[in-house]
């Protein structure tokens, strides 16, 4: 048999169900290759190896086999709490703090039956989308370790790229699913707005940050996105009257081992930042899509291009949110004194926001919702370039400057944060490989609730380019 880590998430959840492998041995695995591979890669922040066998015993003898993640080890991402265990936020300012209460996510991949080994590295206050804090060691790119992980995100890629975990939960408010995945060969599902009850989205601020799954496999990113929707007694455990369209079809894992169905797609290079930044995709970026057009082609797909109308008002209203989301963040005094450079300027900037100018981005942002589900409602989906830059290196983001920080984010991840605004879902898959070995992935763009579609073609072109045989180098 295999090692336990070279198995999908899927095939572990089987050998857990028919008794060959129990949680304990699962999980002391696991947390036998963080030891070994963290102290280079950075994926955990902490790690809770008594805690975790504890746990996998108690998911052993007390909870129903029938939960969705049962014996699955998992990990928490450090802006999210676990009772008793540090949570840093990615921050200097958060040092020491063990929060009394569990979140919501937390608690939801307990009821399902995962196994936390720890919590997962992210940037400050997941703010910018790479992950490399002053709190912590750099999560590093298993396929590099002198390039970045991307973020915020960027300890769960890592950890699940690298083995350390069979997948890993991550949330989204402007791509931080996709860019680590893209960024680490990965699968990355951000869900519809709405549509998972811990991580709708719809109690950010814009509606722009959900939770989701990060996986090497379609499959396994859709086992990890039934799990985290958490139903009870078949239905969705919504909070809100809003919510995402779902069609209760059952479980999303059918429809991405099924991998059925021919779809229009769209092709598009255009995104909501090209009239404030200059955006150049590079030639790695283009060839991903290329391939990823040509498979997508051979398999029956209809293939059309088509481009945004342009639009001056995503940009400035974007930049609002982002800062006025910043102005939350629980530093007063000579605590701010603690954040790095690129929060302290945000939290400045949000901190000087009128309700005037904040409520005209809230504004602007909803009409270009309407607007680009308007633009896209002909196909089933979308496919642009996951990045449009290879993985960035390690430092390569300006410290001192925020506006340079934010062009530089901005020119690494251009196709991403107009997903958050608009509230759609949307996978990165890794397509393909530089001539270097470093992975480059595609986006797909659904239709609100389109979910099962994205499932199905992502599920497709697995079969037909097979990036879960990829292993980087220090697999």
């Amino acid at each position: 048999m295999a090692d336990l880590h070279e198995l999908t998430a899927l095939a572990l959840w089987q050998e857990l169900q028919s008794g060959r492998v129990p949680p304990r041995e699962l999980a002391a695995h696991y947390l036998d290759r963080i030891e070994r591979l963290n102290p280079e890669l950075g994926a955990f922040v902490t790690v809770t190896r008594e805690r975790a066998l504890e746990r996998a015993d108690e998911v052993a003898e007390r909870v129903p086999k029938t939960a969705p993640l049962w014996g699955l080890p998992s990990g928490d991402k450090d802006l999210w709490m676990r009772a008793g265990v540090p949570t840093g936020f990615g921050s200097r300012a958060m040092a020491g703090f063990v929060p009394d209460a569990s979140d919501e996510i937390v608690e939801t991949l307990d009821a399902a039956g995962a196994v936390s080994l720890g919590k997962t590295n992210a940037p400050e206050f997941g703010l910018p989308a790479y992950t490399e804090s002053l709190a912590a060691p750099p999560a590093r790119n298993p396929w590099n370790p002198e390039l970045g992980a991307g973020g915020s995100s960027g300890g769960a890629a890592v950890a699940v790229a690298a083995g350390m975990l069979p997948f890993a939960p991550g949330s989204d408010g402007g791509g931080s699913i996709r860019i680590p995945a893209a960024a680490c060969g990965l699968v990355g599902l951000k869900p519809s707005r709405g549509l998972v009850p811990a991580g709708s989205g719809i109690d950010s601020l814009a509606g722009l940050v959900v939770d989701g799954p990060i996986a090497r496999t379609t499959a396994d990113a859709a086992l990890l996105l039934d799990g985290i929707i958490a139903k009870r007694n078949g239905r969705i455990d919504h909070h809100y009257t809003l919510r995402a369209p779902y069609d209760d079809d059952g479980p999303f894992l059918g429809a991405a081992v099924r991998g059925e169905g021919r779809f229009q797609l769209g092709v598009m290079t255009t995104s909501a930042w090209d009239g404030a930044y200059d955006i150049h995709i590079s030639p790695e970026a283009r060839e991903a899509l290329a391939v990823a057009v040509d498979a997508v082609s051979s398999l029956g797909h209809g293939v059309e291009e088509t481009a945004l109308e342009p639009d001056d008002t995503y940009a400035p209203a974007f930049r609002t949110i982002w800062q006025a989301g910043a102005a939350r963040i629980p530093a007063e005094g000579e605590t701010l004194a603690l954040l790095e450079p690129l929060t302290a300027w945000l939290v400045e900037r949000g901190r000087s926001l009128s309700a005037r100018e904040l409520s005209e981005a809230l504004s602007a942002l909803t009409a270009y919702e309407r607007s680009f589900i308007r633009q896209l409602s002909s196909f089933d989906a979308v496919l642009t370039p996951a990045m449009a830059l290879t993985p960035r290196p390690v430092g390569w983001y300006d410290q001192k400057d925020g506006e340079r920080n934010f062009e530089q984010q901005v020119q690494y991840t251009p196709f991403t944060s107009m997903l958050n605004v608009t509230g759609l879902p949307a996978i990165v898959l890794p397509v393909s490989q530089t001539a270097d070995g470093l992975p480059m992935g595609v986006q797909l763009i659904g239709r609100p609730g389109g979910e099962r579609t994205l499932l199905s073609i992502a599920a497709q072109l697995e079969r037909r380019l097979r990036w879960a045989d990829r292993r980087p180098p220090v697999w």
